[in-house]
């Protein structure tokens, strides 16, 4: 049979052409150590450096503000407890929100065994931070404020230059999870006003592996892996190579691409989006109706399940907002953290487009979509 209509690129996306043949050299013929002094370490460093302005201008900062990592959960990891390990001694309150992705809230919930105060924000039905509230939960002793960019499952996107406008002149740090958001929206980091910045290369056309963190000048932040003094002393281990090579093409493409991919990617979203609310008027999207990303739908069926529907829908790959277990219908931290009435929160799923995905196959995935989500609802 042939393969799925892939609209799941909020979880993983596929390598990209380009990416993979700037990788292949490296595969082959450039195998040396760039910590060699010799000829055969020369081609690998001097391609880590042109990686690491890719990935710079993608975000805008300086290429030596840029550390690569295994990826965003890396990043997000070496940022919080870094930030916690380097300022425990001006204070021990950290600002997040309720709907973060695992990578922040594990890392929070270890702090806070480590004698650290969490606020977990709540959010609006939108899935939007109060920023009244954020204002009134900052202390003398909050260091670090945590936000994402951009949210996986609803794809709303946080005002986080208004959070740097209200951090103000405070010594607090502030980091963002780009995960999702970096390609498809403007991520840019002196206009968001942030400190810390977390990349996944898999979420932008580059291997899963492999990420990057953003830190600005000035910042200091301790060794995250402990060894020889590669990535500025803060991440030891010989690089790697291949993937960070992958990760600067992804980022170049990105960059040189960025008004069609946005414009593909809201398209067929939106197509995706009007084919299925005219067959299921009762139907409810999530997620802000404006500042949104591009390629996300999260949309929720009353009276049916989305394991089941995606249990009917072997033609479509996407992802649900709720699961079953055991008979129990368990619904995702962010739906609930938005407050989605639950006979809507368990029937959701979450569509996402690419740069690769066309019209036609819009049509047909919108087709099978109201054929499986009929069948269990009758």
């Amino acid at each position: 049979m042939d393969r799925p209509i892939y609209l799941d690129y909020n979880a993983t996306t596929p390598l990209a052409s380009e990416v993979i043949d700037d990788m292949i050299p490296f595969m082959k013929e450039h195998f040396g150590n760039p910590s060699s002094s010799h000829y055969y370490g020369y081609e690998p460093r001097k391609a880590i450096e042109k990686a690491r302005q890719r990935v710079a201008r993608l975000i805008n900062c300086e290429p030596g503000e840029i550390i690569f990592t295994s990826g965003a959960t890396e990043s997000n990891n070496h940022a919080l407890r870094g930030i916690a390990e380097s300022c425990r001694e001006k204070g021990n309150h950290i600002i997040t929100t309720a709907i973060e992705h695992p990578a922040i809230i594990e890392p929070c919930l270890y702090l806070m065994n480590k004698g650290f105060e969490i606020t977990f924000l709540p959010v609006d039905h939108y899935g939007r931070v109060d920023l009244d509230r954020l204002e009134k939960e900052i202390r003398p002793e909050t260091i670090l404020i945590s936000v994402m960019h951009a949210n996986n499952e609803v794809g709303t996107v946080q005002p986080l230059s208004s959070i740097k406008s209200i951090i103000g002149e405070r010594d607090i740090v502030f980091h963002t999870d780009a995960a999702q958001s970096a390609g498809k929206i403007k991520t840019d980091v002196k206009e968001l006003g942030v400190d810390l910045l977390s990349l996944a290369g898999h979420k932008l056309y580059a291997p899963k592996g492999i990420g990057a963190l953003y830190v600005r000048e000035g910042v200091k932040l301790p060794r995250f892996i402990h060894g020889a003094g590669q990535e500025k002393g803060l991440r030891a281990g010989t690089e790697n190579v291949i993937e960070i090579i992958g990760l600067g093409k992804a980022c170049e493409l990105a960059a040189d691409n960025f008004g069609d991919n946005f414009e593909n990617m809201k398209k067929t979203r939106d197509l995706l989006a009007e084919k299925l609310m005219e067959a299921f008027p009762e139907a409810k999207i999530n997620g802000h109706p404006l500042e949104i990303l591009p390629n996300t739908l999260s949309i929720s069926f009353p009276g049916t399940e989305a394991n089941q529907i995606l249990g009917k829908l072997d033609s479509v790959a996407a992802s649900g907002g709720a699961a079953c277990h055991s008979g129990e219908v368990k619904v995702s931290h962010v739906l609930d953290a938005m407050g989605i009435p639950m006979d809507y929160a368990k029937g959701t799923l979450r569509f996402s487009t690419g740069r690769f995905t066309t019209t036609e196959q819009i049509l047909q995935a919108s087709e099978d979509i109201i054929e499986a989500v009929k069948s269990i609802a009758d």
